[in-house]
């Protein structure tokens, strides 16, 4: 939607930079009508920001009569950014252009009981290592790390995370720069999960809720197109929710019956252990369910029922276009089926009408997409191009 000619805070050149890099606008036409400035005016802040380096015009776009435009692109030796996903025992890390392009991956064995200091250290070593490969490596802009617990949005510490022994209050940009003195933005995963699959292409919903499922569980909420994190950033964390029924299993926040506690792959593994069945670990428990271990199956199905006995709540006040199910529970048909059912029978038709119920597109790369798209809003954000220009 075009914005008024007399709003200059939209024609800044980190709003003309996010149109180009968001697919809005791929020519001066195309900038002039999105922020409603003159043809003139939109061509001189292109014209800056050639200059500048951040943007080029390469080839032709398509014509509606005349002479056809040439195409706008971010430049992608302007910079590099980096998008880090931790999980419990594995770290993923994506190097990409200014233009989004991949560059340069790793995937590193880690244990995240090592605490931040070791876990941190291993992961910017393998970004340096990662960079230094790289011919002509252009300068390094920002960073994204995304950690399996919440993150408050005020200060960015680390808070009361379940799975993560020695994090709680870690402030993991402080330690990040201690070794690599780049902005850095942190993150929960699952919200860079629900980020990542709202930009993996097709049609995306602008209300969507993404729910992760994996050792914990986790849930991104999107609304109007745009990540929703709440006031404290902590929106969509149902992990400690109580689900109706459930056997009273202590939990971390000192309650018991909590989604995480009944429902989660961690949860599960104990439970099988409980019965006598070594299932070591969520992969060896899903391995299981592929055999059609009748026991893990059962366990996979309730724990999507409850799981799907939470979301059920959301969804009548929220009213999505999808839900998507995610993390590594969601390659289990038995729990993905126990979702479903749990919401079919727990929605009114107004709400599953409407509602697209799907497994994740881009599975486990769903969390390293969130965090190339925060890394590269914070490079081009307009506090970070100001500083830059300032340091020219």
């Amino acid at each position: 939607m075009p914005t008024p000619a007399g709003d200059r805070s939209a024609t800044s050149p980190s709003e003309v930079l996010s149109l180009v890099r968001l697919g809005r606008a791929t020519s001066r036409a195309d900038v002039a009508r999105e922020t409603g400035l003159s043809a003139t005016t939109a061509a001189a802040r292109v014209e800056m920001l050639i200059r500048r380096g951040w943007l080029v015009e390469t080839g032709t776009g398509p014509s509606a009569g005349g002479r056809p435009p040439r195409r706008l692109e971010m430049r992608g030796a302007a910079g590099l950014v980096v998008a880090v996903s931790l999980g419990e025992r594995h770290a993923a890390i994506a190097v990409l252009d200014a233009a989004g392009r991949q560059v340069a991956e790793r995937h590193l064995p880690i244990a995240v009981s090592d605490g931040p200091e070791a876990v941190l250290r291993t992961v910017v070593t393998a970004v340096e290592e990662a960079v230094a490969g790289l011919d002509d490596a252009p300068p390094l802009l920002a960073m994204c790390v995304g950690v399996p617990g919440p993150v408050s949005a005020r200060t960015g510490l680390v808070v009361s995370p379940a799975r993560m022994p020695g994090w709680n209050g870690a402030d993991v940009a402080a330690i990040v720069r201690q070794w690599l003195p780049v902005p850095v933005i942190v993150q929960n995963d699952a919200n860079l999960m629900a980020l990542g699959e709202h930009a993996a292409g097709g049609s995306p919903a602008e209300q969507m809720v993404f729910v992760k499922v994996g050792s914990g569980i986790g849930c991104g909420v999107v609304a109007g197109g745009v990540l929703h994190r709440g006031s404290g950033g902590f929106a969509g964390d149902i992990s400690h929710t109580t689900v109706p029924g459930a056997p009273p299993v202590p939990c971390s926040c000192g309650r018991v019956g909590c989604l995480d506690a009944v429902a989660s792959g961690a949860a599960l593994v104990e439970q099988l252990a409980e019965r006598g069945v070594d299932s070591s670990g969520t992969e060896g428990m899903l391995d299981l369910a592929r055999d059609a271990h009748p026991l893990t199956t059962q366990l996979l199905r309730e724990a999507g029922g409850s799981t799907g006995t939470v979301l059920s709540t959301i969804l009548n006040f929220f009213n999505p276009e999808r839900l998507v199910i995610g993390g590594h529970l969601s390659s289990a048909e038995a729990f993905v089926a126990g979702v479903r059912s749990a919401i079919y029978a727990q929605c009114p038709p107004m709400i599953t009408d409407g509602l697209e119920i799907a497994v994740s597109r881009v599975g486990q790369q769903a969390a390293v997409l969130g965090a190339a798209r925060e890394a590269l809003d914070l490079a081009f954000s307009p506090k970070q191009l100001a500083a830059r220009a300032a340091a020219r």
